[in-house]
């Protein structure tokens, strides 16, 4: 690793096409989780895969489940199929939410379309079949995932993507506010922060690009950055700004049409801006629209807890684990950790066996030990899966840091022996 480098992440707000579909996606993933517990359906039976696109008023919520009774209805020759209107319902308040209220895209006005259909079979089995032989479910899909912490924020994240999504936060919740200038920003927006490191630590910041929509059409560049950049500040915080940054906000001029309206979203197109802005390995999959059977999730977030609380632990200033899986096969194929040189009288060998000791990594060991049967994953669908605070509501279960002791006691076990 260089000690002295430039390096930039980019995160996009919640009203960013993408995004907006994005939630679309988690929102229906809850709703099931959440029919499920109120008519007493077991929700380790639940089942969905649901992607969404959205354009100029226009939604399609496309995908695979297998639903509570609740959420179907009869169609004329009598059998069961999906009723749409809840899915809708929850749709058009994910729209009215992150802020949609343009004649191009309006949480009331926009045509949504339900094309969702029951799992595969073929898929099912997989998983199902798997509890029969193997005594938990087998993984949903093949695939390898990532997960990674650092000591660059008090949230254990990558300096840069953690400073990004700050930002878009930040200019979110006073927009949502309504006070003064700051409420004529639109949903849409992009920022990009690029971080100096001068001996492996973020020194400063040398350049800062914000793309935000805004409703009053008078404004241009100049104005826009009169607006936004006391919320940059803030959200850098104690992160210096280089006498020489350059800044770029709204660098084309006018940002008035945006959101699905402006340009095409899809479900699962940001993530990197979901996992680490670049600074670490992705597997490939993407998180929302999934229930966490299926592993592109569910050992993503499990990878994300292990890498934390090693480093959290001590043992290490940074953390890399990789785990792989096979479909309808319960426990992973492989573990790999990666301390990067900077193990604390640890090795690599010692961690993974610490948590192959400490966690089951099967799905269903997953599931357990971070509680993911639950409707908490609308809120993971904008700035970031990790380097957030865990919720009372078990949101965000994978960023506690409760393994600590357990792994600190396996690796001086191991030592001793």
């Amino acid at each position: 690793m260089r000690a002295n480098y430039l390096f930039t992440s980019e995160s996009v707000a919640e009203g960013h096409p993408d995004k907006v579909c994005d939630r679309i996606s988690d929102e229906i993933v809850d709703l099931v989780y959440r029919e499920a517990a109120k008519t007493g359906v077991n929700p380790w039976g639940v089942r969905i895969a649901c992607e969404t696109l959205a354009t100029t008023n226009r939604v399609v919520i496309a995908g695979e489940v297998r639903l509570p009774p609740s959420l179907m209805k009869k169609d004329k020759d009598g059998k069961d199929v999906i009723n749409p209107s809840k899915f809708k319902a929850a749709a058009r308040r994910a729209i009215k939410d992150i802020g949609y209220e343009q004649d191009g895209f309006h949480w009331k006005t926009a045509k949504i379309d339900v094309l969702l259909h029951s799992q595969s079979a073929d898929i099912a089995q997989g998983v199902d079949n798997a509890a029969d032989q193997q005594g938990d479910e087998g993984a949903g899909d093949q695939g390898i995932m990532f997960g990674y912490a650092c000591k660059e924020t008090p949230d254990l994240m990558p300096a840069p993507i953690y400073y990004s999504h700050k930002i878009l936060q930040l200019l979110a919740t006073a927009r949502k506010k309504g006070d003064g200038d700051v409420a004529k920003l639109g949903p849409d927006a992009k920022s990009q922060v690029t971080v100096r490191y001068v001996n492996g630590k973020p020194a400063e910041v040398t350049s800062i690009v914000l793309s935000t929509q805004h409703l009053d059409e008078s404004w241009d560049s100049k104005k826009v950055r009169a607006v936004v950049e006391p919320y940059i500040r803030e959200a850098l915080g104690e992160l210096p700004i280089a006498d020489d940054c350059m800044w770029y906000i709204n660098p084309t001029g006018k940002f008035v049409i945006g959101g699905p309206d402006g340009d095409a979203g899809l479900t699962g197109r940001k993530i990197i801006v979901d996992t680490y802005g670049g600074a670490a390995p992705h597997g490939g999959g993407a998180f929302s629209g999934k229930d966490t059977t299926k592993v592109d999730r569910s050992a993503a977030y499990a990878a994300r807890y292990l890498a934390k609380n090693v480093v959290a632990a001590g043992l290490s200033d940074r953390c890399t684990i990789q785990l792989s899986y096979a479909i309808g096969v319960a426990q992973p194929l492989s573990i790999y950790v990666d301390l990067h040189g900077t193990g604390k009288g640890v090795t690599e060998d010692q961690v993974e066996a610490a948590i192959r000791k400490n966690m089951d990594l099967s799905p269903t060991g997953i599931r357990r030990h971070l509680d993911l049967n639950k409707p908490i994953y609308a809120k993971t669908s904008a700035y970031g899966h990790f380097g957030r605070k865990a919720g009372r509501d078990g949101s965000f279960s994978w960023e506690r840091t409760d393994l600590v002791k357990a792994l600190k006691d396996a690796v001086k076990v191991k030592e001793a022996a």
